[in-house]
């Protein structure tokens, strides 16, 4: 569960639904800004909350560059709608809320909230356009995310990982999941569970590795890491590769939300782990600003119904007697009569 944006006329409120759930408003509306006089020439509007928001755009797209957008309240029945397109789904993931739209092409975009010279700009941009816009994002060099971690040890891991090559201190305590984690606030935020091939082989084979997926899938962030490569698992002698690779297969079906993952090593894998304690770490971070930001955009008035379709009318007209083509314009008194008959 996510907060979603939802609320008010003023502002709006998050509301915990399911990331998957739509809102009311189904249609992403592009719209000319009434305001001639702006730099931003377009409206568009989400469907997020009960009406959906509404937000000033330099483009109606971003197809070359990233887009510029302020949040707006202009938006009445007045306003020229220059495109209206069904979404299939658009859902706030932290500072961003990613856009799907039910077309073939310019079907995905993204929106992110950041900070530019000091202060909270919003920016619209595609799969084309993302490598220009890393916003509030520190690329790993040494460093996991740019932070210097603090990884909680679980005290039941005999020969721990030291992580003395990575920037990272390490603490013992135990872990309800997992044998390496991080934590926001006192709350364990992610968890890494890791495992020599002979260990995992032991672990699927007893029916513990079951329990242990499970106990990782109530992390917010969770994954399990084995010292070895994919491969080795065809070169058991103790037991069927078959069974095993079957038994890995399920468990990743059962539990799609924890990864497991091959990383050859032990050095490899626990830099994997490093990496992506530290990824989590900024993500929580970023997902726990990013809803702030998120909430405060206006909410946008009620948009009016669609106008029908050159189909529904047609048929309407052939279902009420009158003599129109299956191709072409549909005659003004076709349409005159289909609008008094409501």
């Amino acid at each position: 569960m996510r907060p979603i944006v939802g609320g008010g006329a003023k502002g709006l409120e998050p509301d915990v639904v399911p990331d998957a759930m739509m809102d009311a408003v189904e249609d992403f509306v592009v719209a000319r800004n009434p305001d001639g006089d702006s730099a931003l020439p377009y409206l568009v509007r989400l469907p997020l909350g009960p009406h959906g928001v509404v937000l000033k755009v330099r483009d109606t797209w971003p197809r070359t560059a990233k887009v510029y957008c302020h949040p707006s309240v202009d938006w009445d029945d007045s306003v020229e709608v220059l495109e209206r397109v069904p979404v299939r789904s658009c859902v706030r993931r932290g500072a961003a809320i990613d856009l799907v739209l039910d077309r073939g092409r310019e079907n995905r975009s993204q929106f992110v909230f950041t900070r530019a010279r000091g202060r909270e700009v919003i920016f619209w941009q595609s799969a084309r356009t993302a490598k220009q816009a890393r916003p509030a994002v520190s690329t790993p060099t040494r460093r996991a995310s740019g932070l210097v971690l603090e990884i909680l040890v679980d005290s039941h891991e005999r020969y721990p990982w030291k992580f003395s090559a990575q920037q990272a201190t390490t603490r013992r305590q135990a872990l309800p999941a997992g044998d390496y984690a991080v934590e926001h606030d006192g709350r364990i935020v992610a968890a890494v569970e890791r495992k020599s091939l002979s260990d995992l082989t032991s672990t699927l084979t007893t029916g513990k590795l079951r329990y242990l997926l499970a106990e990782l899938d109530e992390v917010p962030r969770a994954a399990l890491v084995v010292e070895d490569r994919y491969s080795a698992v065809f070169r058991s002698t103790f037991v069927s590769p078959g069974v095993l690779a079957e038994g890995l297969a399920e468990a990743q079906v059962r539990f799609p939300a924890v990864p497991i993952v091959f990383c050859e090593t032990r050095p490899l894998a626990q830099e994997w782990t490093y990496r992506v304690l530290g990824a989590a770490l900024a993500h929580h971070a970023e997902d726990t600003s990013g809803a702030g930001r998120a909430a405060e955009l206006p909410a946008a008035g009620p948009l009016v119904p669609a106008p029908p379709s050159a189909a529904v009318i047609r048929a309407w007209a052939v279902a009420n007697g009158y003599e129109v083509s299956a191709k072409g314009r549909i005659p003004a008194a076709v349409r005159q009569a289909f609008d008094d008959a409501g």
